[in-house]
């Protein structure tokens, strides 16, 4: 019977010798009937004075790939026996099986480590995130809304005895301080889109346009918006959200009108598991080159005094829109409007 040698063992073509070369070489196993008649054998003389006399091996694959050789002798010599060659296979790819589920599995340990990792310092960011709207929504509104207050109080009372670069200057700091009040309940409202977002739920969203054109009625009044819309479906979503969605999408579609009344149209068409939306307008537009920065906090393209605002109100809609599970991008041309297309899934997902 064939048995594993002292001397057997499994090495990697790096180092071949004698049996582990011939395989290595041809990558088929390697029968040697007679050790004695085998002189080019490396380790003929060791086999022989340790009495073994017959010999044969066959190399171990993983994943296809050349791992090493294993090899065996008897103490009796034996012609090549095709059977013992197909066990010999088949208990190689047994092992090379073997060897590449334990890579796969430390491989799998590694990387549920380096996701344990992740989530604590994801944990440490809510956290600290969570620390950052309480003051935001606190301590820094305060002195801002002291500031704006108090130099109302001195226009009015001490107004008469000021020039009127100081009456200019007093209000440079009232318009200062409501922007960056402004700025930071954006700020505010960025970062609780992943954190203070509600469980979805079956959202009609007629129902939730209606309510962004509400919170838009001044401006749409004032500018004379026409907005029309395809007949719009029910999902799973977090409807709060959607309002804001819609909201910041129609209200920019009205701020960059461009010198002509806005007309606005939403669409809604179903598109394999999402439904795709279009905002679209006839405004300004977008040079192709700013597609990607007007996704990003703080990116303006446009002077705050022409057109105002905090330059947060496209990354809150693709923050909302990447916790639902879609993506969201533009299309336009300068002075030939633009449509904002974003998908939502038709089934439940939440991405925090």
């Amino acid at each position: 019977m064939f048995r594993r040698s002292s001397t057997a063992s499994v090495e990697t073509p790096g180092k071949p010798g004698g049996l582990n070369r011939k395989v290595w070489a041809t990558n088929a196993p390697v029968w040697i009937a007679n050790v004695a008649e085998e002189p080019t054998l490396k380790r003929r003389e060791a086999a022989l004075q340790a009495g073994l006399r017959s010999a044969f091996a066959f190399s171990i694959l993983v994943r296809g790939e050349f791992y090493g050789v294993m090899e065996f002798f008897s103490r009796d010599i034996r012609p090549r026996d095709e059977r013992v060659l197909e066990i010999a296979q088949t208990v190689a790819h047994q092992i090379g099986q073997f060897i590449a589920r334990n890579h796969a599995e430390a491989a799998l340990r590694v990387a549920n480590e380096q996701l344990t990792r992740k989530a604590q310092e994801l944990t440490r960011s809510n956290a600290e995130l969570e620390q950052f709207a309480y003051v935001a929504s606190h301590d820094l509104q305060e002195p801002l809304r002291m500031i704006s207050s108090y130099t109302q109080l001195i226009l009015r009372r001490y107004g008469d005895r000021l020039d009127s670069d100081a009456r200019e200057f007093m209000d440079f700091v009232v318009d200062g301080a409501t922007r960056m009040k402004q700025l930071i309940e954006d700020l505010l409202a960025y970062s609780r889109v992943g954190t203070h977002g509600k469980e979805f739920e079956r959202t009609d969203c007629e129902a939730v346009l209606q309510k962004a054109r509400a919170n838009l009625r001044a401006a749409i009044e004032t500018h004379g918006a026409v907005i029309t819309q395809d007949p719009l479906p029910t999902l799973e979503a977090d409807d709060t959200q959607l309002v804001q969605l819609f909201q910041n999408l129609l209200g920019n579609a009205i701020k960059f009108r461009g010198s002509k009344a806005p007309t606005i149209h939403i669409s809604a068409q179903e598109h394999g598991p999402t439904w795709l939306f279009g905002v679209e307008d006839k405004g300004i537009g977008i040079d192709p080159q700013y597609f990607e920065r007007i996704f990003m906090v703080f990116q303006r393209l446009h002077n705050k005094a022409e057109y105002p605002g905090t330059g947060i109100g496209l990354a809150i809609c693709k923050k909302v829109v990447d916790r639902h599970g879609g993506r969201i991008w533009v299309e336009s041309k300068p002075d030939q409007g633009s449509k904002f297309c974003f998908t939502l899934p038709k089934k439940r997902e939440i991405h925090s």
